[in-house]
């Protein structure tokens, strides 16, 4: 598409306020201030960060979710941080202006506070990233107020929280009824702990909009409804590459078809002896 007709970048005042330089934790702060919404998305390397941060997306992060759209596992569980670290480098070098938040995987932070820490530090000081994301409630508490202490922005993760879900018994809506109280004492505990953002995965719009109205931090949705101050997707999901999206997906592409053409035509050109033509080849 020419550039002439190219939409504008997204009409966030987060982002073009933070022009030059990368979003930071306290833009994010005033933009629930103002009542402002904004988006974010996943990204696993540079290329496609690049595209999302020039597009004016203001978060971008590095989600565990790589085990099942980059490794290819069932869950998020088997990832490591060795498997994450080289992705969230990608991510930063790929963008600009964009904060880059990191998942701290299953298993690198649950056994205590010094392992949170060391966990993070090395997507800090390894990656470059600018925060990290860890799931969990009152479980988590000493991990999020240590690494807070330490200078880690942190944004928590409750409802829906993948790394648990054989606790859950499957990718199940959490927070209805008397867990939802419980949830809300999650939210409030992690803003007082020095959590900067929250995430609501799969929760009742009714209790997710409670938990928004409440906290003075930001919330960020996916599967929450309309209420959060943000929303987040993965970008496969977005882009119609995954055959099965749930139910909260909006597909905004279809770019497995996009893919399955284009493979299929080189394919054909190759084998009738069409690729590579002469303004192909060198001389």
């Amino acid at each position: 598409m020419p550039s002439s007709t190219m939409p504008p970048p997204t009409p966030t005042s987060l982002y073009g306020g933070a022009a030059g330089r990368r979003v930071t934790v306290r833009d994010l702060a005033a933009a629930k201030e103002r009542h402002e919404k904004w988006p974010m998305l996943t990204a696993y390397d540079a290329m496609t960060a690049r595209v999302f941060d020039e597009a004016g997306v203001p978060v971008l992060l590095v989600g565990d979710s790589a085990a099942m759209v980059v490794y290819g596992y069932d869950s998020t569980i088997p990832v490591t941080v060795d498997d994450l670290l080289p992705l969230t480098a990608g991510v930063v070098r790929g963008s600009s202006r964009a904060l880059v938040v990191a998942d701290l995987p299953f298993g690198s932070y649950q056994a205590s506070p010094a392992q949170a820490l060391e966990s993070a530090a090395r997507f800090l000081k390894e990656a470059g990233a600018h925060a990290v994301k860890l799931e969990g409630g009152h479980r988590v508490l000493p991990q999020v107020e240590a690494l807070v202490s330490a200078g880690v922005p942190v944004m928590g993760h409750l409802g829906l929280t993948p790394q648990s879900v054989n606790v859950f018994g499957g990718y199940r809506v959490q927070g209805r009824g008397e867990s939802g109280e419980e949830l809300m004492k999650d939210a409030k505990d992690l803003e007082r702990a020095g959590a900067f953002a929250l995430v609501l995965e799969c929760v009742p719009a009714e209790l997710a909009e409670r938990v928004t109205t409440s906290l003075s931090i930001p919330t960020i949705g996916i599967g929450a409804g309309p209420a959060t101050d943000a929303q987040v997707l993965v970008w496969q999901d977005l882009m119609g590459l995954t055959p099965h999206p749930a139910r909260f997906v909006k597909r905004y592409g279809d770019l497995g078809a996009d893919l399955d053409r284009a493979a299929r035509a080189f394919a054909a050109d190759v084998v009738s002896g069409a690729f590579p033509a002469q303004e192909h080849t060198y001389r």
